[in-house]
């Protein structure tokens, strides 16, 4: 490289190209934690309904009055794994509609 302009050129280039893939892996991560954070917080809520309608149960079954009412868990294990692989599916079709629009805007 005789000429430091031309040399200068590629050397910016290559500081954006790699500042972009962290950059990408910044948000790529941010996103992922995210996604994470959010799916644990609804696995916890879930199992403190589950646990509610248990106590509730117990102490309905328990009590000594004559009407005696149960309450069934607002939606089956299964519904709980399909609405979850959905969610999944939404955000992963969200990160790769972003990426997209991050690497279009980035040519």
């Amino acid at each position: 490289m005789t000429n430091p302009l031309i040399h200068a050129f590629f050397v910016g280039r290559a500081v954006a190209e790699i500042a972009n893939e962290h950059l990408e892996n910044a948000l790529t991560d941010a996103l992922s934690e995210l996604g994470k954070f959010d799916a644990e917080q609804r696995e916890r809520l879930r199992q403190f309904t589950s646990e509610v309608i248990e106590r509730a149960n117990r102490e309905a079954a328990s009590s000594s009055s004559s009407s005696t009412t149960t309450y069934s868990s607002p939606s089956s294990p299964s519904m709980d794994v399909q609405a979850t692989v959905d969610e999944l599916r939404a955000e992963i079709a969200l990160l790769r509609a972003e990426l997209q629009r991050h690497r279009s805007s980035s040519i």
